[in-house]
């Protein structure tokens, strides 16, 4: 940016050391670096602000041109989109104004004379009467009873379940000895 060689960065260290003195010199930079960080945003801020003014002068001259560019084949070309209506509208069918025009009257003139088309007999469809669906029966689930307690009396013959193990006892320790030590 400044174009100062490593040599010139020493000198100017050196001098900073004596000048400055070792105690305050990294409170210095710090506050050096600072301000040169503020600088270089600053300067990045105003470089974005130019360059958006810029881009908004080049779009306004660029419209000018465009704008001019419609005005004058506007100008040149007086085409008025009313006229071809009003000669369509005013064309008469016995009298055709061009080719296209006798083509299109010889081919309605053909199809006013061809028969028209046999249509089939028209299709009846009645609806069917639909019977009420019988309801599914589900089997009932049971509760499973408790272990303790008397199984409920089955509502259909069920088969016999064989009965609940019995829960699980846990172990406990059974001898500790003193001061925290286990046998």
């Amino acid at each position: 940016m400044f174009d100062i060689a490593w040599s010139e960065m020493l000198l100017i260290g050196g001098v900073a050391l004596v000048v400055i003195g070792p105690k305050d010199l990294p409170g210095a930079l710090r506050t050096a670096g600072q301000a040169i960080g503020k600088i270089r945003r600053m300067a990045a801020e105003f470089q974005g602000q130019f360059n958006d003014a810029m881009r908004e002068a080049e779009l306004t001259d660029l419209k000018k041109q465009v704008d001019d560019i419609g005005n004058s084949i506007q100008a040149s070309t007086n085409f008025d989109p009313i006229e071809p209506m009003k000669d369509f509208g005013a064309a008469d069918a016995s009298k055709p104004a061009n080719a296209d025009d006798k083509a299109m009257a010889e081919a309605e003139a053909t199809l006013a004379k061809l028969p028209a088309p046999d249509l089939p007999a028209p299709v009846s469809i009645e609806p069917v009467p639909v019977g009420e669906p019988e309801p599914e029966t589900k089997p009932k689930r049971r509760r499973k009873a408790a272990a303790t307690e008397e199984p409920a009396a089955p509502t259909e013959a069920v088969a016999e379940e064989p009965p609940a193990k019995p829960a699980r006892k846990r172990k406990t320790k059974t001898a500790e000895v003193e001061g925290g030590e286990t046998a």
